[in-house]
């Protein structure tokens, strides 16, 4: 099982917009012969952890998902639960975007650069 999360992510407004509306996570499992589970939590950071987003999703060999999340929050943070045979070889990216669906660069995390095990 692989624990990862993005850690507590500031999005306070700026000239009274949130600079990320919502996100983006990719999933890929590069394993070509086995699945894997991914269980997705999303929390709203406002004085307290709040759960918005609890999705399971089974993950097929070789496949590719793509979900969207608003984000339209103060701060949020998101983590993510891999089991499964394939659970080494799942990956998991999250991209802020605006509201018309321009990256974010600093609400980018990629799980090789900087998501972190729980």
């Amino acid at each position: 099982m692989t624990v990862l999360s993005t850690g507590p992510i500031d999005n306070s407004p700026v000239l009274g917009v949130n600079p990320s509306s919502f996100v983006t996570v990719r999933i890929v499992n590069r394993d070509l012969v086995n699945s894997s589970a991914l269980q997705i939590y999303g929390y709203i950071l406002n004085g307290e952890r709040t759960m918005y987003v609890s999705e399971l999703i089974e993950v097929f060999p070789n496949q590719v998902l793509t979900r969207n999340y608003s984000t339209n929050f103060v701060a949020y943070e998101f983590v993510f639960t891999i089991t499964g045979s394939a659970a080494n070889e799942t990956e998991v990216s999250v991209w802020g975007k605006t509201s018309s669906g321009e990256l974010v660069d600093a609400h980018r995390l990629v799980g090789s650069e900087q998501l972190g095990s729980v």
